[in-house]
Formats: C-alpha cells, structure tokens, sequence
C-alpha cells in the first residue's frame, strides 16, 4: 500500500515551528504496512486541496491528512478535502471522533474530519494534535488492509464454510 502523509498547518508551512504530527503519522503509517511518503507540510485552504490533487494523480492507496480539522476560520482540510472525494466513508470519521471521546478526550467530537473515497485512493483527515494521529491511527489501521482491497475491487472476505 502505497501512502502519503500530509500535515495541514500554516504556521509549520511557514517555518514559524516544526511540524509534529506528521512524522508520527508517517511512522504509524510505515508501522500498518504502508510504504510511505511524506509528511509533506501545506498551508490550510487550497492547497490541501492541491496536494490531494496531486496525490491522486501520482497514484497513491491511501492519503492521511493531520490537521485543520477543528473549528478555527483558518481549519478547512474537509471542505477542501470534500471537493475532491467522490463518495464519502461516514463511518470512519465517526469512529475516529468516538475512539477519541472514549479516550478522555472531550474535544474529539469538535473534529470535523472527514473520509472517503475519490478514484482508486482512500483519503481520511486526522486531527493536527499527535495524539489525535495516534488515536485516529489505532482506529484506522486495522481496516486499512480491507478497505484498499474494497476500493480496488476485492471481495469481501468470507468465513471459511468448511465445505
């Protein structure tokens, strides 16, 4: 599975401190049996919307973003991210947002990340915060497997019947 990690902050973009979040990212991408590229650091806004452009067009299974998910004039990774999808997973950004409430982390529901699909590459916001990506990711990559394989046609896997 090829995967790209993208962090969404304009203060990292602009040098003003060093992006945190999407190296972890990337590590835990790297740790769910990804080859991964990244983190490639964006300002919010269009450019998120560029970047997902551009991953789609180089191919990638799956893009992971960090950041601008919350509630700030500046947090726009899902609108932007919904001008690219095609059909949306509702399901995962609601796990994500209740892994992160069971966690003790009441803002969790603030996110406002969303997933889905466009083309071939499944593409998830995660929170900016590390351990929002560590949260987000222990939801994600135990269905990172099986919904690559969706996205690119497999069939569902079936019990073994015995027969």
């Amino acid at each position: 599975m090829r995967a790209l990690a993208i962090s969404a902050s304009n203060r990292a973009a602009a040098g003003v401190y060093e992006d945190r979040s999407g190296p972890v990212l990337a590590s835990l991408l790297e740790a769910a049996g990804c080859t991964v590229d990244g983190p490639l650091v964006v300002p919010d806004g269009e450019p998120v919307e560029a970047a997902l452009r551009d991953a789609l067009a180089s191919g990638y299974d799956v893009v992971v973003t960090t950041g601008g998910t919350g509630l700030t004039p500046g947090d726009l990774t899902p609108e932007m991210t919904r001008r690219v999808l095609e059909r949306e997973i509702p399901g995962i950004a609601e796990a994500l947002r209740a892994a992160g409430a069971a966690a003790g982390v009441p803002s969790a529901i603030l996110s406002r990340g969303v997933a889905g699909v466009a083309g071939r590459t499944l593409i998830v916001n995660l929170p900016g915060s590390t351990g929002g990506v560590r949260d987000g990711m222990a939801v994600l990559a135990p269905v990172l497997g099986h919904a690559i394989s969706q996205i690119h046609g497999g069939d569902h896997a079936r019990p073994d019947s015995g027969a």
